[in-house]
């Protein structure tokens, strides 16, 4: 599948910000964007968004577009490229090499709590996706997440062994762009010291929470047990959003 616009555009802007292409770390304006790149300025605005929410560039009212200098200092935690806020992308692993072993994958009705919180009818039913998130061959999130089927119906077993949220993007043109989520600590249970090789004294951080499509839509509910040593979390917060 082509690759999206918007993404090139991204990509090409994250380039010259890296080779200092920006006179006093200022973006041109989106017309001038617009012509430069040939495309339409809805591509350059939503590229611009994106790199916005990514925190790699700041609107400032009445002076334009600038980069983040903490960008420029500290890469690492800016390394997601894409509109999705997938939890993994969000972690600052180092460098480190990731990847998903599927332990689970079943259709499944779903349960009334399910369909509260996903806005479905009583005989609609989800995927019940259980992975293992590995840095380096290390593991470090047992990740459980249900997905109604209507949203994603070729959602396969070979698919969710990589990212679905950027499948979601690539291959349907949908982006999971916010999220509500509680994190706490609790002692680790049996299967968090086998899967996370934790001891019986040691903690798990747990994140849950709904993600949403940028529709509004709740997209996924997803229960994460995080090795307490992986427990470092980006994420940039926009309160004045609209």
């Amino acid at each position: 599948m082509a690759d999206l616009v918007y993404r090139k555009v991204m990509r090409d802007i994250k380039k010259k910000i890296l080779d200092s292409e920006y006179p006093k770390m200022k973006l041109p304006d989106e017309r001038t964007l617009s012509k430069i790149y040939k495309v339409s300025r809805s591509s350059i605005k939503r590229a611009l968004g994106i790199l916005a929410q990514q925190g790699i560039i700041f609107k400032k009212r009445g002076s334009g577009t600038f980069i983040n200098p903490l960008y420029l200092k500290n890469r690492a935690m800016f390394n997601y490229e894409g509109s999705n806020i997938g939890i993994t992308d969000s972690f600052q692993l180092d460098g480190k090499r990731q990847g998903i072993q599927l332990l689970d994958y079943q259709v499944i009705p779903a349960s009334p709590e399910m369909q509260q919180d996903l806005f479905l009818e009583p005989d609609e039913f989800v995927y019940k996706i259980r992975r293992l998130r590995l840095a380096d061959d290390n593991p470090f999130i047992i990740e459980t997440g249900y997905i109604p089927i209507r949203i994603a119906p070729t959602l396969s077993p070979a698919v969710v062994k990589g990212s679905i949220f950027n499948y979601l993007e690539k291959a349907k043109g949908k982006s999971v762009t916010r999220s509500f989520m509680t994190i706490s600590v609790s002692p680790s249970e049996e299967e968090d010291q086998q899967y996370l090789n934790l001891s019986a004294k040691e903690p798990v951080a747990l994140m849950e929470g709904i993600f949403f499509l940028d529709d509004g839509t709740p997209f996924e509910v997803s229960n994460m047990r995080v090795h307490y040593k992986y427990m470092k979390y980006n994420t940039f917060v926009n309160l004045n959003e609209e």
